[in-house]
């Protein structure tokens, strides 16, 4: 299904709906736009000239808040990351009217029809964003890659760069990335095997809109070039943890894993979608066997993700390792200020650290006060984005009441199952018992109201296993 069918606008006035609901700002107030104007004249003062290194940035198409740009070199055996970072902290200064709007959403919010910026659209979007149409104000972090892909920051400074392209993930070209770039991914993820990492990366629903105005509900499995890109923040975000945490101060990412019962859970539910998990082999190890392509492995994949305890943030603390278990890292999130309120100062710590400064107290007295903020903005955000979709699956089904549709079991849940149908990328719960994970069933749609955003299956004919 190309796009979804809604001569209603039923879609246009949900959105509308679930902005208001969950207080989505539609704008910046013009106290916050007046200094953003005047924030977006300031001419940087601090920055070396590295505009003669070849930099480019590579996002999805249509991104125009871009907050990395990269260049690699080789170094001996060894590669050379040099990643610039928009240097937000260069228009935001603690305590402006900027920086306390900021503080109160703690992230960019995004819908099908558009987001609400963290930062004013003329920072975000253009003076801060690395763009290739003029120089631009970055943080350049050199991260040393090994060969087998251990990483260590060489250092930091605040420099003035010229990105050479914005490439986009659906059309990149190995000509188009630096020398190193798919050797750098690979070294990345031979390191996470060795680390034994956990990530899961299983299709995710998601609901676009397209050039001609219209919607789109689909699972999107992560590409190649995006994954080989994530490699790169995944390089300098090690690198940044592990110095904050040598220097004994920063703000990390952490994640406990899924308990002894959670991970019998998911072997037995590896066992009843018919997928072999030998008893010798670690959850660590038998995941990056999955292939999201195939429905049972990728629904095994989003049982694990969901099994693994909520990633928060945590600042440094005396005597404490901070450990995020997918990563199998202690880990941190740098990399991208536009869109997240916690990088900036994560960004400014480890310049400090790079350059043997103290960090600044304000960063330090932000480390006590963001796990709260951005968990509250973290929540939210996964509200809006699990609204959005339970819209668009309504709209998408108005009008079929009455019709059959084949389905597959993912999970369990309270009162039956979830499932997934077979020719929609649509997931939902339906009241059933005696099923097993893996089990085709016939569903019969009851009902599907766009204004609630719900949609009600029942079992018909049951399917053969």
């Amino acid at each position: 299904m190309k796009s979804l069918n809604d001569p209603s606008q039923a879609l246009s006035s949900g959105l509308a709906k679930i902005r208001a609901e969950f207080h989505v700002p539609g704008g910046f107030p013009p106290a916050v736009m007046a200094v953003a104007e005047a924030a977006a004249k300031r001419v940087p003062g601090q920055h070396a000239d590295r505009t003669a290194m070849p930099f480019v940035t590579l996002d999805p198409a249509s991104s125009t808040d871009l907050d990395q740009a990269f260049s690699i070199e080789a170094s001996g055996g060894d590669l050379l990351l040099h990643y610039a970072i928009a240097d937000v902290a260069w228009f935001v200064e603690d305590g402006d009217t900027i920086d306390g709007e900021a503080w109160g959403r703690g992230e960019t919010f995004y819908l099908p029809d558009g987001k609400a910026g963290l930062y004013p659209p003329l920072l975000a979007e253009a003076a801060a964003s690395l763009l290739p149409d003029g120089p631009r104000p970055a943080v350049v972090f050199t991260v040393r890659v090994a060969g087998d892909g251990a990483v260590k920051l060489d250092g930091a400074e605040r420099a003035i760069i010229q990105s050479r392209a914005k490439l986009a993930y659906d059309s990149v070209k190995a000509a188009d990335v630096p020398a190193g770039f798919a050797e750098l991914a690979r070294r990345m993820a031979t390191n996470e095997e060795r680390r034994g990492a956990s990530r899961v990366d299983p299709p995710e629903q998601e609901v676009e809109r397209l050039v001609d105005g219209t919607f789109r509900l689909s699972f999107r499995p992560l590409q190649q070039s995006e994954q080989d890109n994530a490699a790169l923040s995944l390089a300098a975000n090690i690198a940044i943890a592990d110095a904050m945490l040598a220097h004994k101060t920063g703000l990390f990412r952490v994640m406990s894993g899924p308990d002894a019962s959670k991970v019998q859970r998911l072997r037995n539910a590896a066992q009843a979608l018919g997928l072999p998990w030998p008893a010798s082999t670690s959850l660590r190890d038998y995941q990056r066997t999955l292939d999201p392509a195939d429905p049972k492995q990728a629904a095994l994949m989003l049982e694990i993700r969901r099994a693994g305890n909520g990633a928060s943030y945590q600042p440094y603390q005396e005597g404490i390792v901070p450990w995020h278990e997918a990563m199998a890292a202690t880990y941190a999130h740098a990399t991208a200020p536009l869109r997240r309120l916690a990088d900036r100062y994560v960004v400014r710590c480890a310049l400090a650290i790079a350059n043997g400064q103290p960090v600044p107290q304000a960063v330090t007295d932000a480390f006590a006060r963001l796990p709260k903020v951005m968990g509250r903005a973290d929540a939210r955000a996964s509200q809006i984005n699990h609204a959005a979709i339970d819209l668009a699956e309504a709209v998408m089904l108005k009008g079929h009441e009455g019709e059959t549709f084949k389905a597959i079991v993912t999970d369990f849940v309270d009162h039956g199952v979830r499932v997934q149908l077979a020719d929609m990328p649509v997931v939902a719960n339906v009241r059933a018992s005696g099923l097993r994970q893996g089990d085709g069933l016939t569903l019969k749609l009851v009902s599907a109201d766009p204004d609630q955003r719900s949609i009600v299956f029942e079992p018909a004919t049951p399917l053969e296993h």
